[in-house]
């Protein structure tokens, strides 16, 4: 039991550390930081995207994507449709220069998955991740039903 704690949890920092690596390696040169990154990516894919739904879709809080928000910006990767609604439930889209960069992004994305998953066939990276989802909807379930908000783990 012990071994399996310490290889799950060593194992997952171990992954999102170097995804973090990877991440601030390869857009240095842009001056982007993860969670742009992030909001690029879903911006890219779904093309008209809210502050709340980049919330929910990056898994960062409301503070986070707003501060990430305000850089692109004001760096010319984002535009907001209308400033008639609420600034947070505002759809926002790339710019030409957030379409290029997001391309690029999804095309990294795409070849670090790969390599990433070097070795494997495509059954075992199947049930993989649906171990990786079962894991953590069932780690979810757990917090949301045993802890509040305002208690400290």
């Amino acid at each position: 039991m012990e071994q399996r704690f310490e290889s799950f949890t060593v194992l997952i920092a171990k992954i999102s550390k170097n995804m973090r690596k990877i991440k601030n390696h390869e857009m240095l040169e842009y001056g982007l930081k993860s969670p742009h990154i992030s909001c690029l990516y879903y911006l890219y894919l779904d093309e008209r995207l809210t502050a709340k739904e980049l919330c929910e879709k990056c898994e960062e809080d409301k503070a986070t994507i707003s501060r990430s928000l305000e850089y692109l910006e004001k760096n010319d990767y984002i535009a907001c449709e209308t400033t008639d609604k609420k600034r947070y439930k505002t759809p926002l889209a790339l710019t030409e220069k957030g379409r290029e960069i997001g391309k690029k992004i999804v095309d990294k994305v795409s070849f670090f998955l790969d390599e990433g998953g070097f070795g494997m066939t495509e059954e075992e990276r199947a049930v993989f991740y649906r171990g990786l989802n079962t894991i953590s909807e069932n780690l979810e379930r757990i917090t949301k039903n045993h802890y509040r908000k305002e208690e400290h783990l």
